[in-house]
C-alpha cells in the first residue's frame, strides 16, 4: 500500500496539526507493547533459576497502591518516546520514501527503525562486550517496539483514507491490543501447561544427595553426614532486631534431616546446631550444582544466604 503520507513541502506541519492524535495512538500502542513485554518477561523468568520469592498480601497491596503512579510515569515516558522517536521516524520515513523511490510506502517505517535500532544496540553492546545473539535479539526488540506505534500513528496521517480522530484510534488500539494481550497470555499459559516452556524448578534432593560439605565461599562450611550429624564452622546466622538484621558466625555440632515436602519447591533441610539459631534450609540451583539457602531478615527483601558445594580446582 502506497500513498502520499506527508506533503513534500511541509511534512512537519502535518505532524504538528495531528500532534494530539498521533501522541494518543502512539502512547496507547506503547502500553500494549509493555503488557506483552511483561508476559514475555514473566515467561522468561519462569525458565531462570529462582528461589521462588514469596509474595504476601502486603506486597500485593503495595503493588495495587503504586500501580496508578506507575501508569502515570509510563504514560509520560511513552509521550517522550513518541515526541523524541516516533514522530521523527514518521517524518524521516516519508522523506526517504519520496527522495529515494519517489513515493512513500509503509515499509520505510520499519526499515528506518531497523537502521536506528542497529546504531543504538551497537552503541550499547560495545562497552558491555555482549555476544552476537543478545545484540541481535535487542536489535529486533527495539525495531519492533518503534515500528508498531509508528505504523499505528501513520494511519492517522494518510490523506487517502477516511480521517480518524485520536479518540477513535485510541479505542481501536485498546480493543485490538487487549485481544493481542489476552491471546499472548493464553498462549503463554498453554505453553507452560503443555511443557513447551520448561519452567524452572529446584533439583530434587534426598538424604544421600544432601549429605556432604556445603560452603558460603567466605570461610563458612556446613558438613552434613548421611547418618544425620551436622557440623557448622563459621556459618552465618541472622537475627532481626529493632535496628535491622544482625549477623552472627556459628560454630558447633548437631543434627539434620531431609524433608522432601510435597514437591521440589517444598524441600527443606532442618539443621539443629548447638548454640545456633538456624532456619531450615531450602533448595535451589541445578541438578549439577544444587544450592541451599535461607532468607536474610524479611523474605520480601529478597536477600539470600547461599551455600554451595565447594568447587574443586
Amino acid at each position: 500500500m502506497c500513498s502520499n503520507l506527508l506533503e513534500p513541502v511541509h511534512p512537519q506541519l502535518r505532524v504538528r496539526n495531528k500532534f494530539g492524535a498521533v501522541l494518543t495512538a502512539s502512547v496507547a500502542t506503547f502500553a500494549v507493547e509493555v503488557a506483552i513485554g511483561m508476559i514475555a518477561l514473566a515467561m522468561w523468568r519462569q525458565t531462570q533459576e529462582s528461589p521462588g520469592f514469596p509474595y504476601n498480601g502486603f506486597t500485593l497491596f503495595i503493588l495495587i497502591i503504586v500501580a496508578p503512579f506507575l501508569a502515570v510515569v509510563g504514560a509520560a515516558l511513552g509521550a517522550l518516546l513518541t515526541v523524541g522517536l516516533v514522530m521523527p521516524l514518521l517524518v524521516g520515513a516519508g522523506w526517504l520514501g519520496r527522495g529515494l523511490s519517489g513515493r512513500e510506502a509503509w515499509w520505510w517505517v520499519p526499515a528506518l527503525a531497523a537502521a536506528g535500532a542497529a546504531a543504538l544496540t551497537a552503541l550499547a553492546a560495545v562497552p558491555t562486550g555482549d555476544s552476537l545473539l543478545p545484540v541481535l535479539g535487542g536489535w529486533l526488540v527495539v525495531t519492533a517496539a518503534l515500528s508498531a506505534p509508528a505504523l499505528v500513528a501513520r494511519r492517522l496521517l494518510l490523506p487517502d483514507r477516511p480521517p480518524l480522530s485520536g479518540g477513535v484510534m485510541f479505542g481501536r488500539v485498546v480493543l485490538y491490543g487487549t485481544l493481542v494481550v489476552v491471546t499472548a497470555g493464553s498462549l503463554a499459559g498453554i505453553g507452560t501447561y503443555a511443557g513447551i516452556v520448561h519452567a524452572y524448578e529446584p533439583p530434587r534432593l534426598n538424604t544421600q544427595r544432601a549429605a556432604g560439605t556445603w560452603t558460603d565461599g567466605d570461610g563458612g562450611t556446613l558438613v552434613l553426614t548421611a547418618d544425620g550429624h551436622a557440623t557448622a564452622t563459621r556459618i552465618k546466622t541472622f537475627d532481626i532486631v529493632d535496628s535491622g538484621t544482625v549477623t552472627h558466625r556459628c560454630t558447633g555440632t548437631g543434627t539434620w534431616n531431609f524433608d522432601p515436602g510435597d514437591g521440589p519447591w517444598a524441600q527443606e533441610i532442618p539443621v539443629s546446631v548447638d548454640n545456633c539459631s538456624m532456619d531450615n534450609w531450602a533448595v535451589s540451583g541445578t541438578p549439577e550444582h544444587p544450592k541451599l539457602f535461607v532468607y536474610i531478615g524479611d523474605p520480601d527483601s529478597w536477600d539470600l544466604y547461599i551455600l554451595q558445594r565447594p568447587r574443586h580446582r
